[in-house]
């Protein structure tokens, strides 16, 4: 009799997404965040973006493009290797007023063992039957933004389609809404970011032939029905100031609050069903051209022995060059467990240039 072993991690999965139609940490991929810039600065970005980044910390950033088109790349590792991370994105001037971007993510664990035909017909324990898949996320925002008739207020959306897979196990679709509002006075900048606006819908299809276990005269199917996860909304408020230090050197400080209607969570501010996380980032450049950043946040309230709690956060660093249209960032930070204290670091590359004149 054939016999199947069914992988571990797979069944936990599947158990969350059965009990767990409104999951609070659901497409969590898409609050790493992108940019060496803006992770140095600990995610304080979504006032003072304006560069191809914008597609995705706040889309009425695009506005703000130095130049006619703006491309940038980043590749990064975390759990020391184990999950990659791989972004890709472009932006475009449409013409004075509107902007155009898409964005490419992609969040995964690739080469992992799948052992469900490990052992034969026979009974027999084969390790040649062993193969392998991924369990990776993707996702793909496309980008309109628009200066508004009034001075210095812009505006723009990101439409987000979102694909999710386990192997030949289970796979995903999803879509979603952002908005993006951006407002400058004077030194100061303003930046609103409402994510899953109308809340992001990844349905879920599961592959029955592939989650089937037969041991001698039973079968167990461990395939639950098909699944509808919800991502519920979430809004980012951010203000930034510019400020002369001396000579050609001049800083930039922003302070960003991240609002979450989930539920409780173990942040800074904790609510239900309001949570609070803010950050703050710091930016010093030398004529735009040499950067060094700082940023801290990831702040969790942490219970200890005796009902004791104590608060722990996340502190990051970044520099980056600039010329010729070419830009260079990097940036040390840890995706969100620093008690784990593995940092990663963080390349972006980033190329912008102006259509040839006739």
């Amino acid at each position: 009799m054939r016999r199947k072993i069914l992988i571990p991690v797979l069944l936990l999965f599947f158990t969350n997404l059965t009990y767990s139609q409104t999951a609070k940490y659901s497409n969590e991929f898409l609050s790493i965040g992108v940019g060496a810039r803006a992770l140095g600065m600990s995610n304080a970005t979504v006032a003072n973006v304006n560069d191809v980044t914008s597609g995705y910390w706040n889309p009425a950033g695009l506005t703000m493009l130095q130049n006619d088109f703006d491309a940038g790349l980043m590749h990064t590792e975390y759990f020391a290797g184990i999950a990659k991370y791989d972004y890709l994105a472009g932006a475009m001037a449409l013409d004075t007023n509107s902007y155009l971007g898409v964005t490419v993510i992609r969040f995964g664990v690739d080469d992992i063992p799948n052992t469900t035909d490990l052992i034969d017909g026979d009974g027999n324990i084969d390790y040649d039957r062993i193969s392998r898949f991924s369990a990776a996320d993707y996702a793909l925002l496309l980008s309109y933004a628009r200066k508004t008739k009034i001075p210095d207020l812009s505006y723009g959306a990101n439409v987000k389609i979102i694909y999710r897979s386990i192997g030949k196990f289970a796979h995903s679709w999803g879509f979603g809404l952002d908005l993006g509002l951006q407002y400058k006075l004077n030194d100061w900048r303003f930046g609103a970011m409402a994510r899953d606006i109308t809340s992001t819908f990844n349905a879920w299809s599961f592959n029955e032939d592939e989650l089937i276990i037969e041991v001698q005269d039973s079968v167990f199917n461990f395939a639950p029905d098909n699944s509808l996860e919800i991502t519920l909304p979430r809004l980012l408020l951010g203000v930034s100031r510019e400020f002369p230090i001396y000579n050609k050197f001049k800083g930039l400080v922003e302070m960003d609050l991240d609002f979450t209607f989930d539920g409780q969570r173990h942040v800074l501010i904790e609510g239900d069903p309001i949570s609070i996380d803010p950050c703050l980032g710091i930016e010093i450049n030398y004529n735009q051209l040499a950067f060094i950043r700082f940023g801290v946040g990831n702040f969790q309230r942490i219970e200890e022995f005796e009902n004791k709690e104590s608060m722990t956060f996340q502190p990051n660093f970044g520099i980056g060059i600039q010329f010729k249209g070419v830009s260079i960032d990097y940036a040390l930070t840890d995706i969100g467990d620093q008690s784990l204290a593995l940092y990663s670091n963080v390349f972006t590359l980033r190329y912008s240039f102006d259509r040839k004149s006739d």
